[in-house]
């Protein structure tokens, strides 16, 4: 698995990189995505532009190609994760900082691979993967 990292946060985000690049090193696979660490404000901006949502999120993926049967290249997409949310959503959650931006990261990736959980089956297919993603990893609850 490649992955690029780029900090639009203005926060200090190594130890993040290090933590998701560990989660995926365990996913034997030659696709590459891009996870772009943004702020609230600019998370805000690109909810309200693509997805008609006027208010902060957490990660929102962008898949190069949407129908994952046509998935013929390496390269999936985009990942936006919001540093601020996530910091607060570990406090909110009770776990660490390391989970947060992992479940994140893998919440992301699995949406790039065309899973979705908009019906109560994809929801379990989706979360017993991101679940075994993480506990591979030693990030579980």
């Amino acid at each position: 698995m490649k992955l690029d990292f780029y900090n639009e946060s203005g926060y200090k985000v190594w130890q993040y990189e290090k933590i998701i690049n560990k989660v995926f090193k365990n996913i034997n696979s030659k696709k590459k995505f891009n996870v772009i660490f943004v702020n609230k404000e600019e998370i805000q901006r690109i909810n309200k532009e693509y997805r008609n949502i006027d208010k902060v999120t957490d990660v929102i993926s962008f898949a190069l190609i949407d129908d994952k049967e046509l998935v013929q290249t390496n390269e999936l997409g985009d990942i936006f994760i919001c540093v601020e949310r996530a910091k607060e959503q570990a406090v909110e959650y009770g776990h660490s900082e390391a989970r947060e931006f992992a479940f994140l990261a893998v919440h992301g990736y699995l949406h790039l691979c065309g899973h979705d959980h908009q019906t109560k089956e994809e929801e379990k297919i989706m979360f017993d993967i991101q679940e075994k993603i993480l506990e591979k990893a030693n990030l579980k609850r």
